[in-house]
């Protein structure tokens, strides 16, 4: 939005936003990220709305990411969270990812610290984005790719490759078409995860559909593999029997209940990832398993970008 882009590219001012949104149509457009770097607040609360209804009357579906929480915090009560979700699909809440552990792990702090006003603003159709994926690039290890992922799905969050897909290494393309890591994001209930523990360890979890959810242990420690202990039950549970499917390992964890105890290693800056199911829908879950790609190939376009 304005005379120039963010790269000093000619933008989009106020009064070519229906000329260009019809232009983009034409071009057969999937997805516009209308950012903000040359526009100012005014400008903005015209713009964004406007070119919303600019998207829609060209009668073509586009993905409509907003940049404008950015640019006035990111937070209520300058940023109207319910307003935002009736004209954009995504937005960008905070800054913009840098190819480093350290940018992720500043972004996921931000978000963690203020999930009481975010996490209620997501839902299927009107998501935050806290940036691209760096996994194949060059700023991760494969412990920290696979964090990245796995906290990227706990926050429901759009999930864009920034990656040269001409170089890209065999365990980053593992990740990144991980199905199950890709199914957990994709619930159909749309309900963003929140941080439940913070510490050297820190948990996250998310509710999912069919009565399961997710739980992402993530090492904050840099200097060995740590042993972590803990229950269901110490993480909120209710009493019942479970299993747990390992996203990264693919290894079933069985005989779990509420107190069970349960003790794994996680790499220093990486992630252990569950699966947690009712032990009834086993058979429900191994089927959601074998078939998650089916479903995927079948609901979504290839040269789509998913939301």
């Amino acid at each position: 939005m304005g005379t120039h882009t963010c790269m000093g590219y000619p933008g989009t001012t106020l009064d070519k936003i229906d000329i260009d949104a019809q232009t983009f149509a034409s071009w057969g457009v999937d997805y516009l990220k209308f950012d903000g770097c040359s526009s100012n607040s005014v400008e903005q609360i015209i713009g964004y709305p406007l070119m919303s209804k600019a998207l829609n009357a060209t009668g073509r579906p586009m993905a409509y990411s907003c940049s404008w929480p950015v640019y006035v915090g990111g937070l209520p009560p300058n940023v109207n969270y319910t307003f935002l979700g009736d004209i954009c699909h995504l937005w960008r809440n905070y800054y913009d990812i840098q190819d480093s552990w350290d940018s992720v792990l500043g972004i996921v702090e931000w978000f963690s610290n203020n999930q009481d006003d975010l996490q209620p603003a997501a839902g299927p159709g009107r998501w935050n984005d806290p940036d691209m994926l760096i996994i194949g690039n060059f700023g991760l290890s494969v412990d920290q790719a696979r964090s990245q992922m796995a906290l990227w799905a706990i926050m429901a969050a759009p999930l864009i490759m920034s990656n040269d897909l001409r170089n890209l290494d065999n365990s980053a393309r593992t990740i990144l078409q991980n199905k199950m890591a890709i199914a957990i994001n994709q619930d159909p209930m749309g309900i963003q995860g929140r941080r439940l523990l913070q510490s050297h360890i820190e948990v996250y979890w998310r509710p999912l559909s069919q009565s399961a959810s997710a739980l992402v242990f993530l090492s904050r420690r840099t200097d060995m593999p740590y042993l972590y202990h803990s229950s269901l039950g110490k993480l909120s549970y209710d009493a019942g029997n479970y299993e747990a499917y390992d996203v990264f390992t693919g290894a079933t964890v069985t005989g779990l209940n509420a107190t069970t105890e349960f003790t794994f290693s996680i790499n220093p800056s990486g992630v252990v990832m569950w699966y947690v199911y009712p032990k009834k829908a086993s058979k429900q879950t191994k089927m959601l398993r074998k078939t998650s790609k089916l479903t995927w190939q079948k609901t979504v376009p290839r040269n789509r970008i998913v939301l």
